[in-house]
């Protein structure tokens, strides 16, 4: 990072529209309540370690639920 303030911005922005603005809002608090999760799992294992592998879901079978539900959201193309 420079040590320099950095210059004053002069460019004219762009309003959104209200809707456009709150969805952008909402997508931003979804993602931080994402960030948040996986602040406190991190956090969690920094204190405690890694769980046992014993219960641990394999990585393999939560691709194939997590595809699962993406092709049920999706109908299926001809």
């Amino acid at each position: 990072m420079s040590e320099q303030p950095a210059p004053a911005d002069t460019t004219v922005r762009q309003q959104l529209e209200p809707a456009a603005a709150d969805g952008l809002r909402a997508y931003a608090a979804r993602t931080r309540e994402s960030a948040d999760q996986l602040a406190a799992v991190l956090e969690d294992i920094a204190a405690n370690g890694l769980p046992a592998v014993e219960d641990c879901t394999p990585w393999e079978d939560l691709r194939e639920a997590h595809l699962a539900r993406l092709a049920a959201q999706r109908p299926a193309v001809a």
